[in-house]
């Protein structure tokens, strides 16, 4: 845990303020995926502790307890989110998932509509899970890897973390760090101010979100637990995927924008001039291309904290590539790990889509320190995350407890409130972890994209 607080520079005695309660191993994994969760959640809540004695001009932080079962339920929290009286859609695609192909497996993510048009263009085959089977059983992994990706879509290969370390990409990967905090200027003015012992550790920061998914969706809406005005921005007709909408939007307003186009360029960069926080999960370069340079963005707000995740990392061939928490579970040799513990014929990921998890609390850390360094030493930082970094945390740390059984829902009840959204009542796994007794809280219910103006 102290190398997360080192990779955000944080001060190495503010760790003796976390504290933990609960059984230390909970989730099934031949890694030590109980752990990352509690640690990395433990993290998140003391940057924004660290946060808001800064804002309070305190020297003293507050102390932050963490109940791991609460924890662990956070890393399902899609899983275990429930719709009282109205049903929540699948979470896959149903041609989504791990094939046999003619030398070894190989997952293919099909959830959003145009990656699933990319396998089927490969593939030349209907979207017909029998068909795809067929037809993936005679080709070979890495070719169809290749392939599917050089049209737009996304794939993984099963490899083991041997293999991986001696792949062209693997080389490179296997160094990268889950979270990072640069310091790029000083003499910056921060743009909030002090706050009360009675509000939370973000209230007044605003916070404009270009993310999807689980990781950053995940940060931003800690933040938004922790007293932050989050600001969703979608394209317009952007489809997310369904099941994922009633977890990931709460505590946020969600708007749609074309910042393709000129007027929707001048709009987002009124929005930058307001924000004080810019959180995106876009591929390296992605924004570049809309002519929002990291350079450009500070141009604009010189004391923006901009913060950013991507699957593969920031160094090698494969750092522009499309990734999800999955695929980088079957490259990395997460998914080979499992299998083999298991002793099981086919790919075996870990009990939670951790790495997304993982990676969205530990930038919301960095999104925390980063106010803090600009509130206190008036120094701006960016900050980086990568699913590929998280990995190599759980390759590289402790075991795990692969042979117990994952928990029946009901275990995680004491993590669990009930809450409203756009699309009915829900059970849902709350805002984990304390900081001096008090816990977080989503003023917004969640709703559908483009459900709101595009202004603060």
């Amino acid at each position: 845990m102290n190398s997360y607080w080192q990779f955000l520079s944080g001060h190495r005695d503010d760790i003796h303020q976390i504290s933990f309660s609960g059984p230390e191993k909970i989730l099934p994994s031949v890694f030590d995926v109980s752990g990352f969760a509690s640690e990395v959640i433990a993290i998140a809540n003391l940057a924004a502790a660290e946060l808001k004695a800064a804002r309070m001009n305190s020297t003293k932080i507050s102390s932050v307890k963490v109940d791991r079962v609460e924890a662990c339920a956070a890393f399902r929290s899609e899983v275990l989110l429930k719709g009282q009286g109205w049903e929540i859609p699948a979470a896959w695609d149903p041609i989504a998932g791990d094939y046999m192909t003619a030398n070894g497996w190989i997952r293919l993510h099909t959830n959003y509509s145009y990656h699933l048009q990319a396998v089927l263009k490969v593939l030349q085959v209907s979207a017909n899970r029998e068909e795809v089977s067929a037809k993936v059983a005679s080709l070979n992994s890495e070719e169809l890897e290749k392939s599917v990706v050089e049209a737009g879509g996304c794939a993984a290969v099963l490899r083991d973390y041997q293999s991986w370390q001696t792949h062209s990409h693997g080389e490179y990967a296997t160094q990268e760090l889950p979270i990072s905090l640069e310091k790029m200027s000083t003499h910056q003015k921060a743009t909030f101010g002090a706050v009360s012992s009675s509000e939370k550790p973000l209230s007044g920061i605003r916070v404009l979100d270009l993310t999807r998914v689980i990781a950053g969706p995940e940060c931003t809406r800690f933040l938004s637990s922790q007293g932050a005005d989050v600001l969703r921005i979608d394209p317009p007709g952007f489809t997310e995927v369904a099941a994922l909408l009633p977890e990931t939007t709460v505590g946020k307003r969600c708007a749609f924008l074309d910042i393709s186009t000129s007027d929707g360029k001048k709009v987002f960069e009124g929005l930058l001039k307001e924000a004080h926080v810019l959180v995106h999960g876009l591929r390296p370069g992605a924004l570049d291309k809309l002519g929002f340079t990291k350079e450009r963005l500070l141009q604009i707000n010189s004391s923006l904290i901009i913060a950013t995740m991507n699957a593969y990392g920031w160094h090698g061939p494969w750092k522009h590539r499309r990734g999800f928490d999955s695929l980088v579970q079957m490259s990395t040799g997460i998914a080979a790990a499992g299998a083999q513990a298991k002793n099981s014929p086919k790919p075996y990921p870990l009990p939670a889509q951790a790495l997304d998890h993982g990676v969205g609390f530990l930038l919301a850390a960095g999104v925390c320190r980063a106010l803090t360094e600009l509130y206190k030493n008036r120094t701006n930082c960016f900050v980086k995350g990568s699913l590929v970094g998280a990995a190599n945390v759980l390759l590289k740390g402790p075991g795990g407890n692969i042979h117990s059984s994952l928990p029946e829902a009901s275990y995680f009840e004491s993590a669990m409130i009930d809450d409203i959204t756009y699309w009915g009542p829900v059970r849902r796994v709350r805002p984990p972890g304390e900081i001096d007794g008090e816990k977080g809280q989503w003023r917004i219910p969640a709703a559908p994209l483009g459900t709101a103006k595009a202004e603060f």
